[in-house]
């Protein structure tokens, strides 16, 4: 009978073939994390374009509304004007006539056929 024999360059291949199963399986867990923070860097770089174009935009709110401008635009709007100057504003000619709504017209009343032969022999 043949015995199956052990030899160590048979264990030293076992060895190392489980070896490199471990390390392939490593790789793969290190390759999906790479891909869950490529995502996650993705995502957060959205969201840090949209913050500085929010932060763009309210500086440039900021700096109109502490600029004369905005104060001038403000005054004027409710009616305010410079020293020298005489703010004008229109006032209506009168009041408006309304323009007139015609009336519907009334329905022709129905005729009787001997009125209506009445009407055609004695002009009525």
């Amino acid at each position: 009978m043949n015995r199956l024999s052990v030899k160590p360059k048979h264990i030293g291949i076992l060895v190392g073939l489980f070896i490199l199963v471990v390390l392939v399986m490593d790789f793969n867990q290190r390759l999906e994390g790479l891909n869950r923070l490529s995502t996650q860097v993705a995502t957060v770089r959205v969201e840090g374009t949209a913050v500085l174009k929010t932060q763009n935009a309210l500086i440039t709110e900021i700096a109109y509304a502490t600029s004369d401008k905005a104060a001038e635009d403000y005054a004027r709007g409710i009616g305010m004007a410079r020293t020298g100057e005489n703010p004008i504003q229109p006032v209506p000619a009168g009041t408006p006539t309304p323009t007139p709504v015609p009336a519907p017209p009334q329905p022709t009343p129905r005729l009787e056929n001997w009125q209506i032969w009445l009407g055609l022999f004695f002009g009525n």
